[in-house]
């Protein structure tokens, strides 16, 4: 339905010797945003693990570096689920500069167990309809 959009800084020590944002600071952003879309839903990784036992455990991550950002840069980034299944989801991810230009895309599959068994747990989908709210076709 429509991705959650929202900026991330850039500071003096994301920047690696070559002179752009590290590597490993885009991890960073992924998990910034899966927290606040997660937020977004209303949803909270702490009480999900108090209330229901599930866990979210990131088990895929692709990220494709298009171009590179730099310290006066300012970073757009876009996040929205692309599919919901049983027990896990797929995130989908996009990082742009100031210009609208594509710098990264991204994608993490994330998939829910049982806190205390640590296998796949169905009871997710009791939230279905949180994660459809930001559902897109890509």
């Amino acid at each position: 339905m429509k991705k959650l959009k929202f900026t991330e800084p850039i500071y003096t020590y994301h920047i690696d010797f070559v002179g752009h944002v590290n590597n490993i600071i885009y991890v960073q952003w992924l998990e910034n945003a899966r927290v606040k879309l997660l937020q977004a839903m209303g949803l909270s990784i702490a009480e999900i693990a108090e209330v229901d036992n599930i866990l979210p455990i990131i088990t895929e991550t692709i990220i494709k570096y298009k171009k590179p950002f730099f310290l006066d840069n300012t970073v757009h980034v876009e996040v929205w689920v692309s599919e919901m299944m049983n027990v896990s989801a797929i995130f989908n991810f996009r990082f742009l500069n100031e210009k609208g230009e594509v710098c990264s895309t991204s994608q993490q599959k994330v998939l829910f167990i049982d806190k205390e068994t640590q296998r796949p747990s169905r009871k997710i989908v009791k939230y279905r309809s949180d994660f459809e709210r930001f559902l897109v076709d890509v």
